[in-house]
């Protein structure tokens, strides 16, 4: 339950982050209210994983995740270009999650 818990608050970290840049710098109604709902519902979600997973674990999970994902986003819906070295710099940022997931010992709670 605690990953779906974090899961589900990275997808509404990235839903709010791509329908912020959708609002149009704030001026579109209907972004800016998925924007907020998204946001509390990220935060919601992450406060129940905390309950279960260690902060610098989730914290580390969530925006690793939540950046590859974001980045992917950018990509597909928003036809943003990624240059090597944020390519580089999005794998470095994975390879840092599997190494806290896998290695370290900080995951126990």
């Amino acid at each position: 339950m605690k990953y779906l818990y974090l899961a589900l608050a990275i997808v509404s970290e990235v839903i709010g982050s791509s329908f912020l840049n959708a609002s149009n710098q704030f001026t579109k109604l209907v972004p800016i209210l998925i924007t907020v709902v998204a946001y509390l519902a990220c935060f919601y979600f992450l406060s129940l994983a905390l309950k279960y997973i260690p902060l610098g674990v989730a914290y580390a999970i969530w925006g690793g995740l939540g950046i590859v994902l974001t980045a992917i986003i950018s990509v597909v819906v928003f036809k943003q270009k990624l240059d090597l070295p944020a390519i580089i710099g999005i794998v470095l940022i994975v390879a840092g999650v599997i190494v806290l997931n896998f290695f370290s010992k900080t995951n126990a709670h």
